[in-house]
């Protein structure tokens, strides 16, 4: 892998490093770009706070941290700011508006919740009810038509273990939005490693046949898992085997206008 878009920080309270040993270790395994996208913070009502995200007040600290290693190591390797948002209607406008405080440059779609999270389905928990399937997929579909999203993350993480038919009429339904768009999607590292029920083989038939552009993300949540040969072979196999156009770098999606002032998700 030359670039690897999908990075994390301690800050979400579930990886582990410091953001210097991530770097070191993207150069000393070849990259040429390393992107940082931690869990986005999100102004949730009534004071709940999330176990698996950055804080509010955390941020800043997060965009310093990113931006001065930036610059210490500009001339070894090409440093991003991004985040992995969660795309929650009730919150997103307020999320822009804080975040567009800040010289974030891109935003990774990481749907782990429906509706707005709070008493919401989780994607890994089994379930055989297609409308949860059918709400997820809604959601990251009209997530996909803001236009703030680089590329879609993990988008097999939702574990449907329901009427297979179900699953592709709603999968396919996914993947030609994602294609109608032009949004890259996700060959996921982590859950490669971890065994997990993703990457989804279903899934990728699907992709393979939609015709989608896949890229790899390590979604390294500690500094070791930036270098991956065993699941970059087995996302390769699965990219060879469906067909699906892996792409080595993506263009950064300015998640906060359409380059004339405008927001791009009005």
């Amino acid at each position: 892998m030359i670039a690897n878009y999908h990075t994390h920080t301690w800050r979400c309270m579930h990886a582990f490093g410091t953001e210097k040993e991530y770097v070191e270790k993207a150069i000393e395994s070849g990259m040429k770009i390393l992107g940082f996208s931690d869990h986005t913070p999100m102004p949730y009502p009534d004071g709940y706070i999330s176990n698996a995200k950055m804080r509010m007040d955390q941020l800043e600290g997060y965009v310093d941290t990113v931006l001065a290693l930036k610059k210490e190591y500009e001339s070894d390797i090409e440093i991003h700011l991004g985040l992995e948002v969660e795309y929650y209607p009730a919150l997103f406008e307020q999320l822009l508006r804080f975040t567009g405080q800040y010289p974030i440059e891109y935003f990774l779609l990481g749907q782990h919740y429906a509706e707005n999270e709070i008493g919401a389905p989780f994607c890994a928990d089994p379930t055989e009810d297609p409308a949860i399937l059918q709400l997820s997929c809604e959601q990251c579909m009209e997530a996909l038509r803001t236009g703030c999203f680089t590329y879609f993350a993990h988008p097999d993480v939702w574990y449907f273990t329901g009427d297979p038919k179900v699953y592709d009429t709603w999968i396919r339904r996914l993947c030609a939005e994602a294609k109608r768009l032009d949004i890259p999607l996700e060959i996921n590292f982590l859950g490669i490693s971890d065994h997990r029920h993703y990457p989804n083989e279903a899934f990728w038939r699907i992709a393979g046949e939609t015709g989608n552009k896949v890229v790899f993300g390590c979604d390294a949540h500690n500094p070791g898992m930036i270098d991956n040969p065993c699941a970059y072979q087995t996302a390769s196999r699965i990219a060879l085997e469906n067909h699906l156009e892996v792409l080595e770098t993506v263009d950064l999606i300015n998640p906060f206008g359409t380059g004339d002032g405008s927001m791009s998700h009005f």
